[in-house]
């Protein structure tokens, strides 16, 4: 028994809570836009936000902006973030930056994805389904450009 590590030394990953944080739906040519016969453009925005919120737990929150427009008039424009609450103990430090940018955005982007479809769908509109996300290609992308930035 003397050989285990003491309880607070092991590794904690704990999920607390997954949560709809913020949503909010636009539809500010309606009812005018909604008779035209164009299929509208969708620009889909992504972002990843981390805070710590206590000592050893953090919100991990992921954004999705989804603008649709016709020409140059908006149909519908939609931001919904998703945030989760993590406890997160005795990680090595070099550990701590993939795992609030890689597994805990990949946790809270299913409840994201699920929000967003269904907004979308309350609005009138048929559903907007957000692609799979590659959260660690995601995360090296960001790390280069900020190793980029501070060359």
């Amino acid at each position: 028994m003397a050989d285990t590590p003491s309880v607070s030394q092991e590794a904690v990953f704990q999920i607390q809570r997954v949560y709809l944080k913020e949503a909010s739906l636009e539809q500010p040519n309606s009812p005018a836009i909604l008779l035209e016969q164009e299929q509208p453009t969708v620009d889909i925005q992504l972002g990843v936000n981390a805070v710590p919120v206590a000592e050893g737990v953090f919100e991990v929150a992921v954004t999705a902006t989804v603008h649709t427009k016709i020409k140059d008039k908006t149909v519908f424009l939609v931001e919904v973030t998703q945030a989760g609450i993590f406890e997160i103990r005795n990680l090595p430090d070099e550990q701590m930056g993939p795992v609030m940018g890689i597994a805990c955005p990949q946790i809270v982007y299913p409840y994201l994805r699920a929000s967003v479809a269904d907004l979308i769908t309350r609005a009138g509109f048929p559903p907007v389904h957000l692609a799979e996300i590659n959260f660690q290609a995601m995360f090296e992308q960001q790390q280069a450009g900020q190793a980029g930035n501070t060359q």
